[in-house]
């Protein structure tokens, strides 16, 4: 049958729909197959900044310039939702596909795990499951063999959040877990389904490995629940999320919704922080004088000994190096936001129902903005140089209050990551040159980022 047994397979509904994001960015794969990122700033520099688009049964609109961007994300934010097609198989009623004072009610209990001050807490938990990369690394280099970076740092940055927020050592196979979330994610997968539903093909979509990835997915939130804790921590994001679920004056947030939230956590938070990490070696590969330099830091900042919290804002360079990945390759690549009321942007109607697309990729490739926006120059965040910046030109978390609740975090992170694997190892990449850019909701490396490791002496 060609129906969805959503009973059989809950978390598969919506696959291959016409409406859904993953569907719809299918497109994007049809032109520029290294860089799909190029066919919409060709549109943007053709077109002018606000470029609308009929697709199917649904108005695109597509905006490019700064100005724009604070329009709708901060002057008349309440009146651009959040997209959430395709989004609630992965998060259910997660943060991240809800809205409104529900979305306020919902992440205000929340926040306090990401106060810059908790992130002295969390810092030794971090060196711990850098740690344990460290010593895979080691056997990766005795064995000389070619293996996957983003699957590498995917790993990693499920390690830290686990150990971090939820004081838990990882109760699942993150490399597992890690296959189930790409196989969801590769929008050829959501094609495929699209073609066989159109041409009326019998199939049983739970036999489909998309679905059967979803149901894997569902689970990990409740194995992280039922763990043993590491070390009983009374201050943790699991903690808070807990004691919200057992306050009778916030009936909204039970159960279902601590395990919701829990899902954006290990997926969103977790892929966003590993992609900037993997495209970050891979730059640093390519640019091994950017690699010394962040030997040269941490040798410098910390020595021989752990770093220390206080120890990453004297990492000056080396978090240089992950602002301009995250400028380069924008995990979240753009936002979108569905236009709620009639408006205008820079004299081009907008109608109820538009979806609003916030071209930040497009942005921070835009000469208007940077100097030499292809090159890989860390040391435009350097100093002064930074200041210069236009507002709005640089969206990696997003931006006004609905920004990325994890994005301070998420850099310090990188930045101790990336200062700790360098200083011991060499990554070697081994793949094409450039690497493609394969666009789903994030932008990923298209077949992925191969590498060899070498360790320092």
């Amino acid at each position: 049958m060609n129906a969805i047994d959503t009973v059989a397979a809950p978390h598969a509904a919506g696959l291959g729909d016409e409406n859904s994001i993953w569907f719809k960015l299918t497109a994007l794969h049809k032109g520029d197959h290294e860089n799909p990122m190029r066919i919409l700033m060709q549109m943007a520099e053709r077109y002018g900044p606000v470029i609308t688009v009929n697709m199917a049964n649904q108005r695109v609109v597509l905006l490019t310039e700064p100005d724009d961007f604070k329009y709708v994300l901060v002057t008349k934010a309440d009146d651009y939702i959040k997209y959430f097609d395709g989004l609630k198989p992965i998060f259910g009623k997660s943060m991240i596909t809800n809205d409104g004072a529900l979305w306020q009610k919902i992440r205000m209990p929340q926040q306090p795990a990401f106060h810059p001050d908790m992130f002295v807490e969390y810092v030794p938990y971090f060196l711990a499951a850098i740690k344990t990369k460290m010593a895979l690394w080691d056997n990766l280099a005795k064995s000389g063999e070619t293996f996957e970076m983003v699957e590498q740092t995917w790993t990693l940055a499920a390690d830290m959040i686990c150990k971090a927020l939820f004081d838990r050592d990882m109760p699942f196979n993150p490399h597992f877990v890690f296959k189930c979330v790409k196989t969801y994610t590769d929008v050829m997968n959501h094609k495929s389904i699209r073609l066989k539903k159109v041409a009326g093909e019998e199939f049983e979509i739970t036999e489909e490995d998309a679905a059967k990835a979803m149901e894997i997915w569902a689970g990990v939130p409740r194995q992280v629940f039922a763990a043993d804790p590491r070390e009983d921590r009374e201050r943790t994001l699991l903690k808070m999320i807990e004691a919200v679920v057992a306050d009778p004056d916030v009936p909204e947030f039970d159960q279902a919704q601590a395990i919701d939230e829990l899902k954006q956590y290990l997926w969103a938070g977790t892929e966003t922080t590993a992609l900037t990490l993997a495209w970050a070696l891979y730059e640093t590969s390519r640019n091994p004088e950017a690699a010394e330099r962040i030997r040269r830091e941490g040798q410098e900042v910390y020595g021989d000994r752990e770093p220390t919290a206080a120890d990453y804002s004297a990492l000056a360079y080396t978090r240089a190096v992950v602002q301009e990945t995250m400028r380069l390759y924008p995990p979240i690549w753009g936002l979108i936001r569905v236009a709620s009321k009639p408006d205008v942007i820079s004299g081009k109607e907008i109608k109820p129902g538009d979806r609003v697309v916030l071209f930040a990729y497009g942005a921070h490739h835009n000469p208007k903005f940077w100097d030499e926006p292809e090159a890989f120059r860390p040391e435009r965040w350097m100093a002064g140089a930074a200041k210069k910046q236009v507002k709005y030109s640089y969206l990696p978390f997003g931006g006004g209050k609905r920004s990325c609740i994890g994005g301070a975090m998420s850099q310090v992170e990188n930045t101790l990551a990336l200062s700790l694997l360098l200083r011991r190892f060499r990554p070697e990449y081994v793949g094409p040159n450039p690497a493609g850019i394969n666009a789903t909701v994030t932008l990923t490396p298209k077949g992925g980022l191969h590498f060899k490791i070498r360790e320092l002496g």
